[in-house]
């Protein structure tokens, strides 16, 4: 795709999104591995709002009005890494959630302006209800907020400076950020939107059951989400993905020990449906009857993001891979499957 009418490069900076949730799930695994918490612990004992939370009942569409019963079980932090806490999307998630978060103007993290921050958004997402009760289903949702709002509990930090200082140094990732400095702005690739199979350059203000503006990475947040506030180069999420198909090391620097990595890419729902494949801690997850629709094997991890970003890791091929667009609404939700055939079909070894 053309970047103001000149060539992509390598780099150029994307906005992420949701591939922002691998990277907090790892932020949140280096804290487990130095004995923070366990998984199965209720996230209350860290953020005590999470504690007495309730489930949605009955709504009223009419009037966004609602009943809710209690939970039956805590929310627990395996819950939130594996999007089965009951917790809902604003925006983008059901339309009880959309309603009911939107009163409370609690955002999905993209363009979030002043007056928010994790701190004070999350606290108030602990009062609402849960979409169902904790474990029940898979729910995409604000749990990687959630995550990224303990991490700065956990370390003391806020999830900039944690990224900054433990994961993007460490591994040289250098145009990975919130906030993009002025000093690389330039590199900020445009978003475009798809109107009638037609691209165009976006408008300034973009529609998302509200609106966002596409430039946010440039002015500014301390709403630091964890579950899609970053933007960042091909280059530098290739150098994060390499590091996972390493075992959790690159270039002599070691984040996570190989068996965390091991059960960040399992399944870790059961049986839960999510389709022909499951969910491990941050990750999507290729099963065996997956891997018969397209050409990852079995054990295969991936995601993407809201602007038509996409990766994946195939360990089994020491392979990832990576394809970085910029759209806001697209015809082509085909083009990463197509993608993914062609690289497979490269390989000769």
């Amino acid at each position: 795709m053309a970047f103001a009418h000149h060539s992509l490069k390598t780099d150029h900076i994307f906005r992420i999104a949701s591939q922002t949730k691998a990277i907090t799930s790892v932020a949140v695994m280096m804290l487990y591995e130095e004995g923070k918490f366990l998984l199965d612990d209720p996230i209350s004992r860290y953020i005590p709002e999470f504690a007495n939370m309730t489930v949605l009942d009955k709504f009223n569409a009419q009037d966004s009005s609602y009943t809710t019963m209690p939970a039956k079980t805590q929310v627990t932090i395996r819950q939130l890494l594996t999007h089965t806490s009951g917790i809902s999307y604003a925006q983008i998630g059901t339309k009880e959630a959309n309603a009911i978060y939107g009163k409370a103007n609690i955002t999905a993290g993209i363009g979030v302006g002043g007056g928010h921050s994790l701190a004070t958004d999350m606290k108030k997402l602990a009062r609402l209800p849960l979409m169902h009760q904790p474990g029940e289903r898979w729910t995409y949702g604000l749990n990687t907020d959630v995550l990224g709002y303990l991490v700065e509990v956990l370390s003391g930090m806020t999830l900039d400076e944690f990224f900054r200082t433990r994961i993007f140094e460490p591994l040289g990732m250098k145009d990975t950020y919130f906030n993009v400095p002025s000093s690389k702005q330039n590199r900020l690739a445009n978003l475009y939107v798809e109107v009638d199979g037609k691209l165009s350059k976006a408008p300034p203000v973009v529609p998302y059951n509200g609106v966002f503006n596409v430039d946010y990475p440039k002015t500014g947040t301390r709403y630091f989400s964890g579950g899609a506030g970053l933007s960042s180069t091909a280059l530098d999420y290739a150098i994060f993905l390499q590091m996972m198909l390493n075992g959790g090391e690159y270039n002599g620097k070691r984040l996570l020990s190989r068996n965390t990595v091991r059960m960040m890419t399992m399944n870790q729902i059961g049986d839960i449906d999510f389709g022909v494949n499951k969910f491990g801690l941050g990750f999507g997850i290729t099963t065996v009857k997956g891997s018969t629709l397209l050409p990852q094997n079995e054990g295969s991890y991936e995601w993407g993001g809201a602007f038509a970003t996409t990766y994946w890791v195939d360990p089994k091929e020491k392979l990832i891979g990576i394809l970085y667009r910029q759209l806001w609404g697209t015809t082509h939700s085909d083009a990463s499957d197509k993608y993914k055939v062609m690289v497979y079909s490269a390989l000769r070894n």
